[in-house]
């Protein structure tokens, strides 16, 4: 028998991790490289966050806390909860964990039984099938269209629908495809869910705040009350706080699960950094101006990207409601040879020959579960993403 657990041959490592490094590894030997891989947005996080953050270092808040976060930042999400999303909540009803992945993996570790099916729409963020298959649990994949602006459609929802289905991850605004749900378009989804009480939703509202063209965001149990006491509503300060490296995620649901989740990390990681508590109690409350200000931006990228990939020969690229990634698809350049002779058969082909001929790293689509299309992370400068586009644009030139 192997020393290894037998549980790690199901998963595989994290492709946009794996990218990420590869393009920092070329870019360490001197190759000019741009990454548009990392979802990771380059805009600072905003000082009145890090003061509060030197404050409580000043203020010795440097113990352990609590296990699934202090009772002032689990006030700020409950506030954050009504405020934003018009759900109420309890302080007992909050977990805080480090980072939103941790929070998902929680509930699905808490959750999960041998042959327990959790439904994936597809593309999915790369994660989520891995954690799935580490609870023991099978992912049942539900595919969207690219001509549905890759949203899933009710009439697949519920085909994936078994008596064996715990969960629902849902994910608007969508890594990788940026597709956010209108009120109409996830409330008939939730008239779905409503007819299935075995089914929970888990719901990643990481990029709820990374929306563009007046998109008006809202979150499943928002929509339909009656899922209330059957979702996790997961979020975090990583994206539209810019507090990537603070690793803060939070959600909300049933006591029930909510307790499984705590008793589950207080034999993990236990608190999360108590700094980074503090500091997200302060993006919470302060000021939430700046968050327009970076949509402006991320809006003016988007348009950027949209255009020019789609001046690129063989991509399509359609327009996304929010997040800060755009999903092409590069099915033209299958079949096609590089000018050194290579013939593109997979996506994985395609993005390996770009970052190999023009030095940009993005991700292949079979990662996110749906190919040929590859993911471009648009949370770079301006500059960079011009270049970028100029270089695939001749990259997909050269191809024959």
């Amino acid at each position: 028998m192997g020393f290894l657990a037998a549980s790690l041959s199901r998963i595989k490592p994290s492709a946009t991790i794996a990218i990420s490094q590869k393009a920092r590894d070329l870019k360490t030997a001197g190759r000019d490289i741009i990454s548009l891989s990392a979802g990771e947005p380059d805009f600072d996080t905003p000082d009145n966050i890090k003061q509060a953050a030197i404050d409580a270092i000043r203020r010795g808040e440097t113990k352990y806390t609590a296990v699934d976060g202090i009772p002032q930042l689990k006030e700020a999400i409950v506030e954050k909860f009504k405020r934003d999303n018009d759900l109420t909540y309890t302080a007992s009803q909050v977990t805080v964990g480090t980072g939103g992945k941790q929070v998902l993996y929680n509930a699905l570790v808490a959750t999960i039984n041998p042959g327990d099916e959790v439904i994936i729409p597809q593309p999915y963020w790369v994660s989520y099938p891995d954690m799935v298959l580490l609870a023991g649990g099978e992912p049942v994949f539900a595919e969207t269209q690219l001509k549905d602006g890759f949203k899933l459609q009710p009439d697949v929802l519920e085909a994936a629908i078994s008596d064996k289905t715990k969960w629902l991850i849902f994910n608007s605004p969508s890594n990788p495809s940026g597709a956010a749900y209108t009120h109409d378009e996830l409330k008939a989804l939730t008239d779905i869910l409503v007819k299935y009480p075995n089914v929970w939703i888990l719901t990643d509202d990481m990029y709820e705040h990374l929306v563009y063209d007046d998109f008006k965001f809202v979150t499943p149990a928002q929509v339909e009350p009656k899922l209330l006491d059957r979702t996790l509503t997961m979020n975090g300060v990583s994206k539209a706080y810019c507090m990537t490296g603070w690793r803060i995620g939070y959600g909300a649901g049933p006591d029930v699960l909510i307790k499984a989740m705590s008793k589950l990390q207080s034999q993990s990681t236990s608190n999360p950094s108590s700094i980074s508590q503090w500091a997200a109690v302060e993006a919470l409350n302060g000021p939430q101006g700046f968050i327009a200000e970076h949509n402006d931006v991320f809006k003016q990228r988007r348009d950027l990207v949209v255009s020019m990939l789609n001046q690129a020969a063989g991509l399509s690229c359609p327009v996304p409601e929010g997040a800060f990634y755009v999903y092409p698809s590069c099915e033209g350049a299958i079949g096609r040879q590089t000018a050194s002779g290579e013939v593109i058969s997979s996506d994985e082909d395609f993005v390996t020959a770009l970052l190999e001929a023009e030095g940009v790293a993005a991700v292949h689509g079979e990662a996110f579960g749906m190919a040929p299309h590859f993911r471009v992370s648009y949370a770079t400068s301006t500059q960079a993403l011009e270049q970028a586009c100029e270089r695939i644009q001749r990259f997909c030139a050269s191809l024959r």
